[in-house]
């Protein structure tokens, strides 16, 4: 995931998100229809998703489905690889393990708020994808912070990063 911020490139390596479904889904926003706040998710493939929750931080999804078809990715965290320097100053933190290990922390150390929602990531040339090589270790867990929708095993995550949120998983 790439962050472009006054011409520096802001990256990491995306290490662990979760998945959500629209109306099959009901942790999904979309599970009971089209709202302002969500009608990004309804939007055609490869757009962000961003949403202020719990009057606290931004969170960052990518719309994956085709339009009318609302389904979305969380991204919620990353390997910081690029313009660390960039990512400790906009989280006032220097640990490095805890600067974007979690959706909230990710969003503040790539300056990600409501301006963002809508982009399509595909030709945006300030928030952008880039493809690097895929991890063999990748485990599977139920999402975290929900009250519905346990069941799913919809967080993806790389095995033993030291990177992955410290959130425990719903079910």
């Amino acid at each position: 995931m790439v962050r472009i911020l006054d011409d520096e490139r802001v990256a990491g390596l995306i290490i662990e998100t979760e998945a959500y479904r629209g109306r099959r889904d009901p942790a999904s926003h979309a599970f009971r229809g089209k709202t302002k706040r969500n009608e990004v998710m309804f939007g055609p493939a490869g757009h962000a998703y961003v949403y202020f929750t719990m009057g606290a931080h931004f969170c960052l999804n990518i719309t994956t489905e085709p339009k009318e078809t609302p389904a979305a990715v969380l991204i919620r965290a990353i390997e910081p690889v690029d313009g660390v320097a960039v990512m400790k100053r906009n989280r006032g933190l220097e640990d490095i393990h805890r600067l974007a290990d979690g959706p909230g922390k990710l969003t503040r150390a790539l300056k990600i708020d409501k301006e963002l929602n809508g982009e399509d990531i595909v030709r945006s040339a300030r928030l952008f994808l880039e493809r690097e090589a895929v991890p063999k270790e990748i485990a599977a867990s139920s999402r975290v912070g929900i009250s519905s929708g346990k069941s799913f095993k919809w967080r993806f995550y790389v095995e033993g990063s030291g990177f992955v949120s410290r959130a425990k998983p719903s079910a």
